[in-house]
């Protein structure tokens, strides 16, 4: 707690009013500032149809790191983002040659296709373009679909209202050129729910195949580093490689407690090392065995190579896309570092030292050609071959970090947006709000990744399956980057037409390839993400579809109304917090709190959590404030609204920042004039305090969904079975508020959706 209440002390400062402010010079300097502004967006109106005046927005500077911090985190980005595809040396042209001897054309043909893939997907798509497309700072589909979401409105996440558009995050930032192409594609959109449908579709999907890559990702790395050591002994058996690689597994998962930053300044000096081992012995093999290959430069080798032979070059594809895993953990690590270290540290160290690395196989390989097979280590100078060996162990092993950290940050969107359980979310480090570690998600891939080896206990299966979840994400990838080209950026037809004929037909080839051999493991990712996506869209669907049950049956005004200033009970001294999802009326808990207790809190405030798909909502536009009813009912609106990035701050932070506001806002309608006089307001304020001293208690309604009678039988089983486990099995909602036990009152209640 102390370490929450140090993070926004800077917010509380800004943010809540002290008593000795009030008194100073007539009320002035922050007090009379804040009042001021609350007072010019407040709009009195008692409807409870009506939502909260705007907060101001006050736009700060973006924030720039310096060039220190840049470097600093560049440093750690190489042992958290490129382990994985820093270490496709070892089993590149391996792969790609599988089975057969290739000659001095075919492995000049696949040079050239390595090159250009390296230089297409990784440098030129994600670099380049992708990285551009990130959400205030994060990456991934979700950040992607985010950034759609605020330039249309397209969003399936419930409780949308006109005040969204008023924060700063989602205000949309247009070009003036082309504007009548990005109007007709916006207004198509938003006019179909098919549309929408297809786009959170993709989205969920697409998520789950970077959760399944997380997956395999350890499973490959830790099993070809293991395999390494079977050829120092060939009498290990497969059990016994199998054994030990779940062993590495469980050490590997268990130091991601530490976060992000520890382990990437753990990991960071290795992969670099490995980085410069195989950059400086690539240029070595390429000056002693053959310096012609650098003709692979040359695209036209790349076509002389399909049409030599055909299907073995199509087929060979499978094996060369793997010089590209881990790409995409560029643009979904995003938020644990920033655009700019990603940039520097690929195009400074892991892109050159890769080239060297390939260039120097295929110079070795042009005069060995019969060690395809081993060409990583056949091609090391024996005076380095055994650090090399030590150094390639220990890459392989942190290959896997850069899917784990994009897992835990894609679940975190994915569930700040509805879309996935409510899991425990720890963030790391107090300097990069996006480094987090979540615990039930760790286990839950070390636990996979056990099943995965007992299951296949091969690499070549394995990486039949890595290839289609590496390419099916990038697809996905383009797919969401041509729409915001179109929309956002208003990119020229002619970049877009590029764009789609070189790289987006790249991967859709490389795609076709992987498919090949979808019976020899390549099925696995598509069972994964199809399993990840049912739970997601469940999740998600019946969430939606309770919302709109406690919109239809939300309490009407006259009820309110009728009840009279003690709500029709016994008012308790206290401030009582009725968590609801409804940010629109008075939710139904409410009637039936009031039915099933004999006293309210003499004040109530309705809470209402509320995510948006931004990556961060600044402090100042945190709060909504609502007053509910007559004035003598002392109740309010709250609609307390978050990022998917945002912490959430502990409870007795938020009840300090929730009375400071609910003061201001006070103050501000009696500076309206007219209304009320500011000593009804002090003497509110202090009936608040003293209400506050009493005690604050949450009010929360443990709820109960169930399927309608009507209901078809698939919807009784998803609704009745398949999420009322997953609702009990994962974090309950008052743990997820981070809502003390002592302090909490649950009401039961059933929905019917």
């Amino acid at each position: 707690m102390e370490e929450v209440a140090e993070e926004v002390s800077v917010h509380i400062d800004d943010m809540v009013s002290t008593e000795e402010e009030q008194e100073r010079e007539d009320g002035g300097g922050v007090e009379e500032a804040q009042q001021q502004t609350v007072k010019k967006n407040l709009n009195r109106m008692d409807s409870l149809e009506l939502e909260a005046g705007k907060i101001s927005v006050m736009h700060g500077a973006s924030k720039v790191l310096s060039t220190a911090a840049v470097m600093q985190l560049a440093f750690q980005s190489i042992g958290v983002v490129y382990g994985d595809i820093g270490t496709s040396p070892l089993y590149v042209f391996a792969s790609t040659f599988s089975g057969r001897v290739p000659s001095k054309h075919d492995i000049v043909g696949a040079l050239s296709l390595i090159i250009y893939s390296l230089t297409l997907l990784p440098l030129i798509k994600y670099v380049f373009i992708v990285l551009r497309a990130n959400d205030n700072g994060e990456g991934g589909t979700f950040a992607m679909y985010s950034l759609i979401c605020r330039h249309a409105k397209v969003s399936a996440i419930p409780n949308q209202q006109a005040e969204d558009d008023e924060l700063s995050a989602c205000k949309a930032k247009l070009p003036n050129k082309n504007t009548r192409r990005a109007k007709k594609i916006r207004e198509a959109l938003e006019n179909s729910s098919w549309a929408k449908t297809i786009l959170l579709s993709l989205t969920l999907f697409g998520t789950c195949m970077v959760i399944g890559d997380g997956i395999l990702t350890p499973c490959i790395s830790v099993l070809s580093a293991v395999d390494g050591i079977q050829k120092m002994n060939a009498a290990l058996s497969k059990d016994v490689v199998a054994l030990v690689s779940v062993a590495v597994l469980v050490l590997l998962f268990s130091v991601q407690r530490f976060g992000t930053d520890k382990v990437g300044y753990t990991f960071a000096p290795a992969i670099l090392i490995w980085c410069l081992f195989i950059g400086i012995i690539g240029i070595s093999n390429l000056i002693r065995h053959d310096s012609t290959v650098v003709k692979a430069f040359n695209p036209i080798y790349i076509i002389s190579y399909l049409k030599r032979n055909p299907k073995e070059a199509w087929i060979s594809l499978g094996g060369v896309v793997l010089c590209i895993t881990g790409t995409e953990a560029m643009f979904a690590d995003l938020g644990h570092f920033s655009a700019r270290a990603i940039q520097v540290a690929f195009t400074g160290l892991v892109y050159p030292c890769l080239l060297c690395a390939y260039l120097g196989q295929a110079a070795y390989l042009s005069n060995f050609p019969h060690h395809v097979a081993d060409a990583f280590y056949k091609s090391t100078p024996e005076s380095v071959y055994w650090p090399m060996f030590v150094i390639a162990v220990l890459a392989s092993i942190i290959a896997s970090q850069a899917m784990i950290s994009a897992t835990f940050a894609i679940v975190k969107q994915s569930m700040a947006l509805g879309c996935f359980p409510r899991v425990r979310v720890v963030h790391t480090s107090d300097k990069h709000g996006g480094q987090v570690y979540i615990p039930e998600i760790n286990f839950l891939l070390m636990f996979a990744c056990f099943m995965v080896i007992a299951s296949f206990r091969e690499t070549s299966k394995i990486g039949n399956a890595y290839g289609i979840a590496v390419v099916s994400v990038m697809i996905i990838t383009s797919s969401l980057l041509i729409l915001i080209m179109l929309m956002i950026w208003q990119t020229s037809v002619v970049l877009i037409a590029m764009f789609v004929l070189v790289v987006f037909s790249f991967e859709l080839l490389y795609f076709s390839s992987v498919l090949y051999k979808f019976s020899e493991g390549g099925y696995l990712p598509l069972t994964l993400a199809a399993l990840l996506f049912f739970v997601m869209y469940v999740w998600h669907y019946v969430q939606s579809k309770r919302h709109a049950f406690e919109v239809e049956h939300k309490v009407s005004t006259e009820y309110l109304n009728g009840l009279g200033s003690n709500l029709g009970v016994a008012r308790v001294p206290g401030v009582g917090l009725l968590y609801t999802e409804l940010t629109q009326g008075i939710p139904a808990i409410f009637r039936h709190f009031l039915t099933n207790l004999p006293a309210v809190h003499s004040v109530l405030v309705f809470v209402s959590v509320k995510y948006f798909p931004v990556s961060n909502v600044p402090a100042e536009e945190r709060f909504l404030l609502r007053r509910v009813g007559p004035e003598d009912h002392r109740m309010y609106r709250c609609i307390v609204r978050y990022g998917y990035r945002d912490r959430r701050v502990g409870n007795e932070v938020f009840e300090c920042l929730l009375m400071g506001q609910l003061k201001s806002f006070i103050r501000a309608e009696a500076m309206e004039g007219g209304c009320r006089e500011e000593e009804d307001a002090e003497e509110e304020i202090r009936f608040l305090e003293r209400s506050c001293a009493a005690g604050v208690v949450y009010l929360l309604g443990h709820s109960e969904v169930r399927a309608s009678k009507n209901s078809n039988f698939m919807k009784k089983v998803v609704v009745d079975y398949v999420y009322d486990f997953l609702r009990r099995n994962f974090r309950q909602g008052f743990v997820d508020l981070q809502i003390p036990n002592e302090n909490l009152m649950q009401v039961g209640m059933n929905y019917t959706v």
